[in-house]
């Protein structure tokens, strides 16, 4: 073991700063000398979209003092970059020491003179972004892992306008926090003291009637739900998270009859029992769903994860029977597709329309948004981008944001939250279902008008990782040599545009060379012919490298053909 873990394990075990359960907790591994390393050979990092670590003692994990940590930069920053009389809006979800790191944040940013609004119980990321605009907050925190395994927790910084904090603030966050490297430093305070100070006060219904109400607004055919509302049979499971309740009560509201929650996934639970893993992205964890929409006789089934801001869905297809998994981007172009066609016909778009993606998103959204007349704008990876995007409308008066989505599941129908929204992408998706229905159709028969009408795209990932200590240079290693000697074709498609936002560097297949227009970001992206492209990223929250890849087929076979031969060809550029 290295000096500075030795120093690190002794001062966590011995300080008087660090309480006894901590310390019990060190000292029984104390002889598990792989696990010592793994805990101190690093402070737990706070990246630009905050903190997310396995939950335990040691300065690489998640706990009380890590949390404490990373919320004084955020006071530091605050104190000196915004306004503290703002205040911090803070809510969490359904994971283990959600409620506890929720609560030491608060009471940390009270002992610096920032007043904390605290959730009062579980709430979901949109809830949380709504919240830090109800109350004029200068700051936000949500306390989740979003859709990691149950031993993570994490920590969400937002920034005022409901975001997720994007340059200069996410950098200048990290500077503060990276500064704070004494746990003396770091200030608290009982919430006795901190409620009489009125620097902290929790909220609750208020918050959540406001965000129902604006949810609401979105609706575009209440109408047509009324109509439907007995004939649309909806399977929805939270994933034991802080979907529940926003969720079955918006549906409640529109007036649908018959919604179905799992009841095995209902209750919130951080360890998630019933799922290996609490992503709706993992077709083995809608099991449980699955079987109680087919009792059910479900048209829609719904999942929504841990902290309610992604949505996987299935729809049945009348003609096998059988439900059909939507990714990320079906979905996304689903309800797309509805919002931007039925608010074209009922005279409901805002002037200056404008639709919002990423650059891993399918090609598809470029088309739906193009034949409604939207201004189109592609982002970086990141929601937080697509958030910061409405705030760059709003403050040029250029564009008024009608929606915006991207691959990972998450998209936001209108402007009320700056976050992925999966109540609001719930909702939106049981309004289409009511609106198809009525004209017999399916969700699935729908998706194959939007085929039919657009091109049949089809994306796909290829996902390598590497663990271990090693691991980040190993995938720096990788991503150097693509970035060195990028390729000029993969299999039978050539290379039309090659773009590196690390360097701000654009080369098109005649050699002409220009800029992104993006922030620098370590994403190499390459526009192939025939519709078709592939971009690598490494992950910032897991020690993967990513490989996203879009093709455009004649068929929902050709499409998976295709995909198959670029995916292979990308295995052999590796």
């Amino acid at each position: 073991m290295g000096d500075r873990i030795q120093e690190q394990f002794a001062y966590w075990t011995s300080d008087p700063y660090f309480d006894d359960a901590t310390k019990q907790e060190l000292l029984a591994i104390r002889n598990d000398e792989k696990e010592v390393e793994d805990r101190f050979y690093k402070d737990l990092a706070f990246g630009t979209g905050g903190l997310r670590g396995v939950i335990g003692a040691g300065t690489n994990r998640m706990n009380i003092y890590t949390v404490r940590k990373a919320t004084q930069g955020l006071a530091n920053y605050i104190l000196k970059n915004g306004d503290p009389k703002k205040g911090v809006a803070i809510s969490y979800d359904c994971r283990i020491m959600s409620p506890e790191f929720a609560k030491e944040t608060a009471l940390c940013l009270a002992a610096n003179g920032i007043k904390a609004y605290l959730s009062d119980t579980l709430r979901s990321v949109p809830q949380e972004s709504f919240a830090i605009r109800y109350f004029g907050c200068q700051a936000g925190v949500e306390i989740t892992a979003s859709h990691n395994p149950p031993e993570y927790n994490g920590y969400k910084a937002y920034w005022e306008d409901g975001a997720q904090v994007t340059p200069p603030h996410d950098n200048g966050i990290i500077a503060e926090v990276n500064a704070v490297t004494d746990y003396n430093d770091v200030k608290t305070m009982s919430e006795e003291d901190a409620l009489a100070a009125g620097l902290l006060v929790y909220f609750g219904k208020e918050v959540d009637d406001a965000y129902m109400e604006a949810l609401k607004k979105q609706i575009i055919h209440p109408d047509v739900i009324r109509e439907m509302a007995e004939d649309i049979r909806i399977v929805y499971t939270p994933f034991h998270g802080a979907g529940l309740v926003p969720v079955t009560r918006v549906l409640k509201e529109l007036g649908f009859k018959h919604v179905f929650v799992v009841p095995e996934q209902e209750e919130p639970d951080g360890h998630f029992t019933t799922l290996d893993y609490p992503n709706p992205e993992d077709p083995k964890a809608f099991t449980y769903a699955l079987r109680l929409a087919k009792e059910k006789d479900a048209d829609i089934v719904l999942a929504t994860d841990p902290d309610a801001d992604r949505l996987g869905i299935y729809a049945k297809d009348t003609k096998t029977g059988e439900y059909i998994g939507f990714t990320g981007n079906m979905s996304g172009m689903l309800i797309g597709e509805y919002i931007l066609s039925e608010r074209t016909k009922t005279g409901t778009m805002p002037e200056n329309p404008a639709f919002v993606t990423t650059i891993v998103t399918t090609n598809l959204a470029r088309l739906i948004a193009e034949n409604y007349g939207l201004y189109y704008k592609e982002c970086l990876t990141g929601f937080k981008y697509i958030g910061e995007q409405i705030k760059i409308f709003e403050q040029e008066h250029s564009y008024n944001y009608v929606f915006g989505l991207e691959e990972s599941y998450g998209c936001l129908p209108g402007t009320h939250v700056r976050d992925k929204d999966a109540p609001a992408a719930v909702m939106m998706l049981c309004e289409a279902a009511a609106f198809y229905k009525k004209q017999g159709l399916t969700l699935w028969d729908q998706m194959i008008n939007i085929y039919e009408k657009y091109g049949y795209f089809k994306e796909t990932q290829y996902t390598i990782t590497m663990p271990g200590a090693d691991g980040a240079e190993k995938i720096s290693a990788l991503m150097d040599k693509i970035r060195n000697n990028p390729p000029t074709s993969f299999a039978h498609w050539d290379v039309l545009e090659f773009r590196d936002y690390q360097r701000d560097y654009v080369k098109k297949a005649d050699g002409t060379e220009t800029t992104t227009g993006l922030p620098k970001s370590n994403v190499l992206y390459f526009d192939l012919s025939d519709n078709a492209w592939c971009c690598a990223r490494p992950s910032g929250t897991e020690p993967k490298i990513k490989f996203y890849m879009g093709v455009k087929g004649t068929s929902l076979e050709d499409a998976e053909k295709l995909v198959e031969e670029l995916t292979e060809a990308v295995k052999a550029l590796i």
